[in-house]
């Protein structure tokens, strides 16, 4: 996937983090941190969905129903 449906994808699901009413605040915090870090490093999709997952188990539903897994 190229570096740019990279950072849509991440920028998709840090919108969808920021409006989660699934997710608790200290969840919301740590995946957006992270997201901001992955965007910054330029992250591989495949890595950031398994380490999002193992952040907030409830984003599972969040990114099926974005289409990304």
């Amino acid at each position: 996937m190229s570096s740019h449906k990279n950072k849509e994808h991440l920028n998709t699901i840090r919108e969808a983090v920021i409006g989660s009413d699934r997710l608790k605040e200290d969840e919301k915090t740590d995946t957006i941190k992270r997201i901001d870090e992955w965007l910054l490093e330029d992250r591989a999709s495949g890595t950031f969905a398994e380490e999002l997952l193992e952040l907030a188990p409830e984003i599972r539903a969040m990114l099926t129903e974005l289409g990304l897994i």
